[in-house]
């Protein structure tokens, strides 16, 4: 009997329901993987040519890498909220680190739970209140970056919680702490100093060198968690009915990484593997940023995200090769308090250049960690020093801590955005276009610029209370 006519027969035996049930998609698992302060650029897969990652490398043979997957924040606590969320960090009200998020803002589990999936978190959480990042607590990965080296991680919590009910989909984080300050995990004598290859944003100094290669020793690291957490996918039969994202976070605590809006900061690497879904081995120029993940998650699982609740929208069409396209520009700010000395900064890309406007230019920035108040970052100190003899060395400390009120990189011919732009006549144009378009977010997002930069917003935003409300 031909398939047609075995369906009309069911169909009129009142097989109707069972059809629909057995012809609708099965909503997949997801497991999201962070690394922690881990720049996009170190990593192999997106040019890296120092660590030494085989098991992401492997991955991403399987699955899409993006090219153009950014941050609004570079810390943790806001790029974290704007991933859990799909808002802004003004609109979700982290702004600052170790900030906290709006009472009533919805994040992953309230807004994946209705729609079916049970969602859990191991590893770091550096989220909150608790009450809008309601995970299910899991066990295993560590939550403290001051990590004990002879105290590695557990995968248990993370096995049960992924094979705990097979009926019911769940949503997986995978938080992991490396390779985050201070760097001790890994093994460091497989990066000799002397033989890496310092990114131009480096001054190169022995202690440098030394911190440099600690810091990719744990990027190794990290890529071992990686592949022992895609082994137990597979252990679990899981892996063909599950959507596995990995991200690099943000960058890593050198000075033009994190707690900046350089590229180094602000790109992060997305890589997305789903089986008989998304295509292996194929690289997609589409811009994404991290507040469009929760939305394509959201449609994932069948639900429908209200534009007007987020800021970031579903790029499924992306995933499922139907498009190579999503956003055109990508936001990023930066409050510098608590982290120093009030220092803000708003930024937009599109890709090919980034436009970056420095609010009190007449200030100097300081950072209190990568500046010399921890003691896991001592190269900034030879950096100092070896200015007074160094020009290419003092050229970096006056980058890092004296910028003017605009900057303009043509990022996709300058990786590492070491010339700035932003008086040349030839690129009046592009600059003039983006500032508009960043005029128009601060305007939409309620941004108030240099206020928001202080002690008393920041203050006010922790009760709950924000001096500055965003959009709702």
């Amino acid at each position: 009997m031909k398939l047609a006519t075995l369906t009309s027969a069911l169909l009129a035996f009142g097989f109707t329901a069972s059809l629909r049930a057995q012809d609708a998609p099965e909503k997949p698992n997801v497991l999201i993987i962070m690394a922690d302060d881990c720049t996009f650029s170190d990593l192999p897969i997106n040019g890296g040519e120092n660590a030494i990652t085989p098991n992401i490398d492997a991955f991403a043979k399987q699955s899409t890498v993006f090219d153009r997957a950014y941050l609004g924040m570079a810390m943790c606590s806001p790029c974290r909220s704007e991933l859990f969320t799909g808002r802004l960090p003004l609109r979700n009200g982290c702004a600052w680190n170790h900030g906290t998020c709006r009472p009533g803002t919805k994040a992953l589990p309230q807004l994946l739970g209705p729609l079916g999936y049970r969602v859990g978190l191991t590893g770091k959480r550096h989220i909150q209140p608790d009450a809008v990042f309601n995970f299910e607590r899991v066990p295993g990965f560590d939550d403290n970056c001051v990590r004990n080296p002879t105290n590695p991680h557990d995968l248990g919590g993370l096995k049960e919680f992924i094979s705990r009910d097979s009926k019911q989909p769940f949503c997986m984080v995978v938080a992991l702490v490396e390779p985050h300050a201070p760097w001790v995990m890994g093994d460091v004598s497989a990066y000799p100093p002397r033989k890496l290859k310092l990114p131009p944003y480096l001054a190169d100094t022995p202690r440098t060198r030394q911190d440099y290669a600690a810091y990719l020793a744990e990027i190794t690291y990290m890529d071992s968690q990686v592949g022992q957490i895609l082994a137990a996918l597979d252990e679990a039969k899981l892996a063909d009915k599950t959507l596995v994202l990995f991200s690099s976070e943000q960058g890593a605590q050198f000075p033009g990484n994190k707690w900046t809006n350089y590229d180094s900061g602000l790109h992060t690497s997305l890589v997305a593997r789903w089986p008989g879904v998304i295509k292996a081995g194929r690289r997609t120029p589409a811009m994404v940023q991290y507040a469009d993940v929760a939305p394509t998650l959201i449609d994932i699982a069948s639900g429908k995200a209200d534009p007007e609740a987020f800021d970031g929208t579903s790029f499924l069409p992306v995933l499922k090769g139907s498009s190579d396209k999503h956003r055109e520009y990508a936001y990023g700010m930066h409050n510098n308090y608590p982290e120093g000395p009030p220092y803000p900064i708003r930024s937009i890309t599109n890709g090919e250049w980034r436009y970056i406007r420095n609010l009190t230019p007449d200030h100097l920035y300081i950072e209190k960690h990568v500046m010399g108040r921890d003691e896991h970052n001592p190269y900034w100190m030879t950096w100092m020093f070896q200015s007074t003899e160094n020009p290419n060395t003092l050229r970096l400390v006056e980058r890092y801590i004296h910028r003017p009120a605009e900057e303009l990189y043509h990022t996709s011919a300058d990786r590492f955005e070491m010339s700035n732009l932003a008086t040349h006549p030839a690129a009046a144009e592009i600059k003039a276009k983006l500032a508009a378009e960043l005029d128009r977010c601060l305007a939409e997002q309620k941004d108030p610029g240099v206020p928001l930069d202080t002690p008393e917003a920041h203050q006010a935003a922790e009760r709950g209370q924000p001096k500055f409300p965003s959009k709702p």
